[in-house]
C-alpha cells in the first residue's frame, strides 16, 4: 500500500469533515433562516385573520345597531295603520253630524266608532282596568287624585276619574281615582 496515500487521507478526510461541517453549519442556517420566515408569515397570517375578524365583528355590531333602531323607529307602525280606520269613522261622523238633526243616529254612530276603537286596542293587548266605587285603593292599578272624607269608603275607591289600561298584564295608565278616608 502506498503510504502517501494513507497520510492524504487522514488529511482528506480532516478537510472533508471541515467542509462537510461548513455545509451542515450553512445548511443550518439556511434551516434557522426559513424557519425565522416560516414564523413571521404564520404571525402575519394571525394579524391578518385577527383585522378580518375584528372588522367582521364590528360591520355586525354596526348592522345590528341600524336593524334595532329601524325596529323602535317602525314598531307602532302596525298599531297606528289599524287606527287609520277610526279616525276616517270620526270625519264622516263630523261630516254627518253637520248636516243631520237625528240625535239618536249621531249617537248609535258615536257608540259604533267607540266599540271599534275598543275592539282594535283589545286586539293589541290592551285592556281596560275594572274599578268601581267601593273597591279597595291599590297602589299598583290606581292614581289617587285626591281623598274626600268618607267614613264609609276611608280607604276605599269613592269615584273614577279616568280609566287606566294595562297592556298584556303590564299597567300603561293607572286609573285616576277619589280615595275616602
Amino acid at each position: 500500500m502506498n503510504t502517501s496515500n494513507v497520510e492524504e487521507n487522514p488529511a482528506n478526510q480532516a478537510e472533508t469533515e471541515e467542509a462537510q461541517a461548513q455545509v451542515a453549519g450553512s445548511e443550518e442556517e439556511v434551516a434557522a433562516e426559513e424557519g425565522a420566515s416560516e414564523e413571521q408569515e404564520e404571525q402575519t397570517d394571525w394579524q391578518d385573520r385577527y383585522l378580518r375578524l375584528y372588522a367582521e365583528f364590528d360591520n355586525f355590531r354596526k348592522r345590528t345597531m341600524r336593524e334595532r333602531a329601524d325596529l323602535i323607529r317602525n314598531a307602532s307602525r302596525d298599531v297606528l295603520e289599524s287606527l287609520l280606520p277610526v279616525l276616517d269613522d270620526l270625519d264622516r261622523a263630523q261630516t254627518a253630524a253637520a248636516d243631520s238633526e237625528d240625535v239618536a243616529g249621531l249617537k248609535e254612530g258615536q257608540q259604533l266608532i267607540h266599540n271599534k276603537l275598543k275592539q282594535i286596542l283589545k286586539a293589541q293587548g290592551v285592556e281596560q282596568l275594572e274599578v268601581k266605587p267601593g273597591d279597595a285603593f291599590d297602589v299598583d292599578m290606581h292614581e289617587a287624585i285626591t281623598r274626600i272624607p268618607s267614613p264609609e269608603f276611608s280607604g276605599k275607591v269613592v269615584d273614577v276619574v279616568e280609566a287606566g289600561y294595562k297592556l298584556n298584564d303590564v299597567v300603561i295608565r293607572y286609573t285616576k281615582v277619589v280615595v275616602g278616608e
